[in-house]
């Protein structure tokens, strides 16, 4: 991909707006409390009806940590009390076995991720006890894709262990940033070593995949402090990379009041970021996915788009599409047929109705037609960096051009910058236009300007 090695500022400059990640669409800010439990255990049982030997991918949110991370966006809860977390698995196994009750028995799992919070902050034993309890309730496909987020830091042997004997064959390790300014500034303190001693055991434990996750827009971060992080990070030679804008949203999380805004880069100097990861990392060899995300030429992830098998779901890019998703845990969100489901994000509420054999969820939608159309066209968009207008029609019984007539309006911008060519058979991203595929995505949302005139809710674009 070689006009990615060469970056232009100003398109990047252009589109830095506010806009969603569409790891849903709608968004979750459009979910709404008139869908509550009995709506989802509904549709649960109308989803196994119509589908009893579809796959499933599950989600377990664990949502504990040792310290707070300034910039976390996720829900999350710092204890030291192993009697808390303790509490939270006893509720946490409850609703497994809860809903499992209302699946087809026959549905294999194909997909198994653990995000949190921390997952690695579970002891040994609770890891082995939690994965031996899913184990016993949901039978397996062959080869699942099983997945779990490492934080280093209190990292043992004992806990890799853990994990690859329950049968995790890939981790995803958070660094952000190896530089210790950086790292001092949004209280993670984590040496190199822990990190490269992290690798080093998932590669002697026969783990297949290894993901690191970095943040650019962190405090202090400058354009040669963030190169020596991207260089270290190449030398591991992790599968795949992902490198988040910091989203920084103190009015949705106040915990980040606790960095300074004027300790953030500039708005320059963060574009500038973005343009020196993406050209260091693909003058490495990485493939440059879109939304952040880099996986190496041989990798399942760039061999999915390649194939046009790629997806999208609440874990970012997905290569099992297909597979209805069932979250457990505070603020899961399970998403099947047209269906999104939301789990309280207090523990209190969470905790009672898990207590009250009820589902937790606190917010849901379902999907109208017109939602479904645009979902298929943002996620295949957004995968493939290619729309075959006649897919659609077919698909949906509508003429592309007449149903997205304002869409190809929003468009014509994206065409004048050469991110994107819109022929009659098809729209197709450039290279250069990945960087700035939400913005493409934006223009097919009907949700977008509403939400947008109601409250500040998304993060920049880039």
């Amino acid at each position: 991909m070689k006009s990615l090695e060469f970056v232009e500022l100003d398109l990047l400059r252009k589109y830095d707006r506010p806009g969603p990640r569409y790891t849903s669409y709608p968004p979750a800010p459009a979910f709404t409390p008139e869908f509550g439990p009995e709506e989802f255990q509904a549709a649960i049982l109308e989803n196994n009806a119509a589908r009893p030997t579809a796959d499933l991918s599950l989600y377990v949110h664990i949502p504990f940590c040792d310290t707070l991370c300034y910039f976390c966006g996720c829900t999350m809860l710092v204890t030291h009390r192993p009697e808390t977390i303790r509490r939270y698995l006893d509720h946490l196994e409850r609703e497994i076995a809860l809903v499992r009750t209302w699946i087809a028995p026959q549905r294999k799992v194909t997909q198994l991720h653990w995000g949190g919070g921390t997952p690695s902050y579970l002891r040994p034993e609770e890891i082995r006890e939690l994965a031996g309890f899913i184990a016993e309730r949901f039978p397996f496909g062959e080869d699942p894709e099983v997945g779990v987020e490492i934080d280093p830091r209190g990292l043992t042997i004992e806990h890799m262990k853990a994990f690859r004997e329950s049968g995790f064959n890939r981790v995803s390790l958070g660094v952000q940033d190896f530089d210790p300014i950086v790292q001092h500034a949004v209280n993670r303190i984590q040496p190199e070593e822990i990190t490269r001693r992290a690798i080093e055991w998932a590669r002697e434990l026969g783990f297949r995949s290894i993901n690191v996750d970095l943040i650019y827009g962190l405090p202090f971060q400058t354009l040669d402090s963030f190169a020596r992080t991207l260089e270290k990070v190449i030398a591991l030679d992790p599968d795949r990379i992902a490198v988040f804008n910091f989203a920084y949203v103190p009015w949705l999380k106040p915990h980040q009041r606790l960095i300074r805004q004027e300790d953030l880069p500039a708005p320059e100097v963060k574009l500038r970021l973005l343009k020196l990861t993406i050209e260091t990392l693909s003058q490495a060899g990485y493939v440059y996915i879109g939304m952040d995300h880099f996986a190496k030429p041989e990798d399942e992830l760039a061999r999915a788009q390649r194939e046009k098998t790629l997806y999208r779901n609440f874990q970012g890019y997905s290569t099992r599409a297909g597979a209805d998703l069932y979250a457990f845990g505070m603020s899961a969100i399970s998403q099947f047929d047209r269906i999104y489901a939301q789990n309280y994000k207090e523990l209190k509420s969470y905790y009672a109705r898990i207590a009250a054999d009820k589902p937790a969820t606190a917010l849901g939608y379902r999907l109208t037609e017109d939602d479904v159309l645009r979902r298929y066209v943002i996620m295949r968009l957004m995968c493939d960096m290619e729309l075959t207008k006649a897919d659609v029609e077919e698909k949906f019984g509508i003429r592309f051009d007449e149903y997205f007539a304002d869409a190809r309006v929003k468009l014509e911008e994206f065409v004048a910058d050469g991110l994107l060519r819109i022929t009659r058979e098809k729209l197709i991203v450039t290279d250069l236009g990945r960087l700035v595929i939400r913005n493409i995505a934006m223009c097919f949302d009907a949700h977008l300007e509403r939400m947008l005139r109601e409250r500040p809710i998304f993060s920049r674009t880039v």
